[in-house]
């Protein structure tokens, strides 16, 4: 059944049972849903506010942020594919030496598959977190706090995912898929870094409007 088919507290029922999958991936996949949630509802209360000249950036925003969302879903359930994927290879017989070197290769593209799924979760998390700082000074200020949340969440799904490339990292030997994903790692750290630039400008703007 597809993630987004499933009640919340069977999907949190499923992360916490004895199983590979889902597992970590799938968590981050969850927070980058999450967060893209968070700014189409901030998009949507900062549409007919009086900003007229913002109406279109807003409107893109919108429509960015609900494409995003349901991707993370889709990557949400190619994770814990993967994961199942890579169980599955490490079963494969190894009785003689074609079957070992079957197994072998199976296993090496279920790591390639397993690390690339978190890779591109890094990926839509930077997005988000980009679309979070072009709304955070148009969008309505009483969703400030959202547009924070979301920028949060994308952060959090950025580091969980970066863990779950990085240790798959050291027993992948395609040389060039190694480094195009560490490559992506590098990127985790830039997503949440805009991602606590975005939280800070947003607490400064806040404790600014407070009274006194």
């Amino acid at each position: 059944m597809p993630i987004d088919d499933e009640k919340v507290g069977d999907v949190l029922a499923r992360l916490a049972g004895r199983a590979l999958a889902p597992g970590g991936g799938t968590a981050a996949a969850l927070h980058v849903a999450q967060a893209a949630a968070l700014l189409g509802m901030s998009a949507r209360f900062s549409t007919g506010v009086g900003q007229p000249q913002h109406e279109e950036t807003i409107g893109r925003i919108t429509t960015e942020v609900d494409e995003l969302r349901v991707l993370a879903l889709r990557l949400a359930d190619a994770d814990t594919e993967a994961l199942s994927a890579m169980s599955g290879s490490v079963r494969l017989p190894a009785g003689t030496e074609a079957e070992r070197a079957a197994r072998s290769a199976a296993i090496s593209q279920a790591l390639v598959n397993a690390a690339w799924l978190p890779s591109q979760i890094i990926s839509v998390a930077g997005l988000l977190v980009d679309l979070a700082e072009a709304l955070a000074p148009i969008g309505n200020r009483n969703v400030l706090a959202d547009i924070a949340s979301a920028a949060e969440a994308a952060r959090a799904a950025a580091a969980i995912a970066r863990v779950n490339v990085e240790v798959n990292l050291p027993d992948i030997t395609d040389e060039q898929a190694s480094l195009e994903m560490i490559g992506v790692t590098g990127r985790a750290d830039e997503v949440i870094a805009g991602s606590e630039r975005v939280t800070a400008t947003i607490r400064d703007q806040i404790r600014a409007a407070a009274p006194g």
